[in-house]
């Protein structure tokens, strides 16, 4: 499973700060760096994007 994440409360650069904080690192699976997200595993390996856009919260 591959899950994509979206921050509603900041935007796309502060949230991935706060994520690397967390213990996420830069994954790379072949993007070619133009994309709008961001590629990370979490400190188990796990994959997620992180995603630009904001989206309100639920």
């Amino acid at each position: 499973m591959h899950i994509d994440i979206n921050a509603t409360d900041r935007d796309q650069d502060a949230e991935l700060k706060r994520l690397l904080k967390l213990g996420a690192r830069p994954a790379d699976i072949g993007q070619t760096g133009d994309e709008s997200w961001h590629v990370l595993a979490d400190p188990e390996g796990n994959e997620f994007c992180l995603l630009k856009a904001r989206l309100n919260p639920l």
